[in-house]
C-alpha cells in the first residue's frame, strides 16, 4: 500500500503519497484546502508527475530508435510507486529508479525524482531526471495539479488566470488526444483570461510557447495563488467537464502531433539528456490572502 509525506510549516500542509510521488492535499493554516480532492466521479487525480511522456501516443506506442514501445497516456510515473530518499520538517523527496518493468516500456536506465518543499507561503514542486544510461535519453515531462474552482471565498466571483508577461499565446487544441497544430485566437487579452467552463468543451486549452514563466490564479473574494515556472516552457490549463477544478499544468513535452512521428525523440518540445547529466524542471506556488 502507499505511504504519505506530511511536510508544514506557520503556512502551509503539504500531503505527498508514495504512488506517483502525487501531492495529495495542500492546506493553509486557516483550513483552506486548495488541491482537488480526488473525487473519482470527475477524476481521480489530483497532481500527477508525467513522465516519460506528456498527453497521448498515436495507438498507445511511442518509438525509440525506431523500435515500438508501449506507453500509457502521461507515462508511467504517476502509476509508480516511488521511494522516499529524504525527508524534513519541511521538505521530502521521492524517488523512481528504472526497473525491469519501466524499461519494458522506456529502455534507459534513469533517476526521476521528485520533491515538495515549503518555504513560508511558498510550495515549490521540482522533478529532477538523471540519465543513468550510456546514450542520449529523450523524455517528456509535466506537472498536472488541479486546484479548487471555486476558490474557498470566492463562490460566484469570476476566477481569472492572469499571465506575468501580459502576451496573448496561440491556442491550439488535441483531436482525438493527439495535437492539432492549426492555431486559434487566443482567449487571453492583455494577458487576462476569466474561466469559463464551456473553454474545456473541446478538452485542454494548449499554448505551447509564449505563456512566459508565471500567472496568478484568482478570485475576489479568495486567495490569490502566484505560480512560477522553471524550465518548463508549454502550458496547459485543463478542467474536466462539470467538475469543480481547474488543472494548471506546465509542461516540457507535449502530446504527439495528430499524423507526426512515433518517434519520442521527435515529439513536440522533448527534451533531451546527454549521459550522465541531471536536469531540472519544477513549479512553485505562492499563497497569499
Amino acid at each position: 500500500m502507499p505511504s504519505s509525506t506530511r511536510i508544514a510549516n506557520d503556512h502551509l500542509t503539504v500531503d505527498v503519497s508514495s504512488l506517483g510521488a502525487e501531492m495529495q492535499a495542500l492546506t493553509t493554516a486557516d483550513g483552506q484546502s486548495l488541491l482537488w480532492n480526488g473525487d473519482a466521479a470527475f477524476w481521480s487525480g489530483r497532481s500527477p508527475i508525467l513522465f516519460p511522456i506528456v498527453g497521448k501516443a498515436p495507438d498507445d506506442t511511442v518509438e525509440i530508435d525506431g523500435k515500438a514501445y508501449p506507453m500509457n497516456q502521461h507515462g508511467f510515473a504517476r502509476r509508480a510507486e516511488f521511494t522516499l530518499a529524504a525527508s524534513s520538517a519541511t521538505m521530502c523527496r521521492y524517488e523512481l529508479a528504472a526497473s525491469e518493468a519501466t524499461k519494458a516500456s522506456y529502455p534507459f536506465d534513469f533517476l526521476l525524482a521528485v520533491e515538495h518543499i515549503v518555504d513560508g507561503r511558498t510550495l515549490t514542486v521540482a522533478a529532477e531526471v538523471t540519465n543513468g544510461d550510456s546514450r542520449a535519453m529523450p523524455f517528456g515531462i509535466g506537472f498536472h495539479s488541479a486546484f479548487v474552482w471555486p476558490l474557498p471565498g470566492g463562490d460566484g466571483a469570476d476566477h481569472v488566470i492572469t499571465l506575468d508577461n501580459k502576451a496573448e499565446p496561440d491556442l491550439i487544441r488535441l483531436s482525438g488526444g493527439l495535437l492539432s497544430f492549426a492555431k486559434h485566437p487566443s482567449p487571453f487579452k492583455e494577458g487576462r483570461l476569466v474561466l469559463d467552463r464551456s473553454m474545456f468543451d473541446a478538452d485542454a486549452m494548449i499554448f505551447p510557447e509564449g505563456a512566459g514563466e508565471g500567472l496568478l490564479y484568482s478570485a475576489e473574494g479568495g486567495p490569490t495563488l502566484h505560480f512560477t515556472f522553471d524550465n518548463l516552457p508549454n502550458l496547459a490549463l485543463w478542467q474536466k467537464p462539470g467538475a469543480p477544478f481547474i488543472c494548471v499544468e506546465p509542461w516540457h513535452g507535449m502530446a504527439a502531433e495528430n499524423g507526426g512521428s512515433r518517434e519520442l525523440a521527435r515529439r513536440p518540445y522533448s527534451a533531451t539528456l546527454a549521459p550522465g547529466k541531471t536536469a531540472r524542471f519544477a513549479f512553485s506556488v505562492e499563497v497569499s490572502a
